[in-house]
């Protein structure tokens, strides 16, 4: 393999790498942090119900529901929380190796190229072993966050060219807001077609 082409490889390998690493993190930061976060959440709406009367109302009761039963969901994972931290740490020093591994290339004699990818095959391998395929959801929100905001991943960037739109922000995102945008234009359509019923039967 050509450097420029070893070069690419080790960046397109890290960014997978990077964000896998992040991803992971990202599972044990909701696991370990939400259902905290639920409850206090919870607990201080519930006081303040007491006295504030908008806040006593069908709709909000309703959401409260279905963020007990989303921290339900949660603690499904809690039991293996320790796991992600530990296969989040492990992923990311090979992540780190991968940077040198780059940087030494960009340097590296033609003679060398066979055995640093020799080199990246094994950190490849190693990555998929330690990997967890299954990972909570809106994990990888979260991780896009930690990979793109949070990381160094300039030298990834010198061969990926990431932009914003097409990487920086997950494509499920942009289904869920155009999800949001539609569903008042509906109820709004929908509520507007039966005052017209009304109107037009009186």
């Amino acid at each position: 393999m050509e450097k420029n082409d070893l070069l690419k490889h080790i960046a397109e390998t890290g960014y997978n790498v990077g964000f896998g690493a992040k991803l992971h993190f990202a599972t044990y930061d909701i696991v370990d942090k939400a259902p905290g976060l639920i409850g206090f959440i919870s607990t201080a709406v519930g006081i303040f119900s007491l006295f504030v009367n908008a806040l006593t109302n069908n709709y909000l009761s309703a959401t409260f529901i279905v963020i007990g039963i989303s921290g339900l969901y949660i603690s499904f994972y809690d039991a293996a929380k320790m796991e992600y931290e530990s296969a989040g740490k492990e992923i990311t020093k090979i992540f780190n190796n991968l940077k040198r591994l780059y940087y030494r290339t960009k340097s590296a004699q033609p003679d060398e190229l066979r055995g640093i990818e020799a080199e990246l095959c094994a950190m490849e391998d190693n990555y998929y072993q330690l990997a967890i395929s299954k990972q909570i959801l809106f994990s990888d929100w979260y991780a896009h966050y930690k990979f793109f905001w949070q990381h160094q991943i300039d030298w990834i960037d010198e061969q990926r060219k990431f932009s914003f739109f097409r990487d920086k922000v997950p494509l499920s995102l942009y289904f869920f807001l155009l999800v949001l945008i539609l569903l008042p234009v509906v109820f709004c359509t929908d509520f507007i077609d039966k005052i017209c019923w009304l109107c037009l039967k009186n």
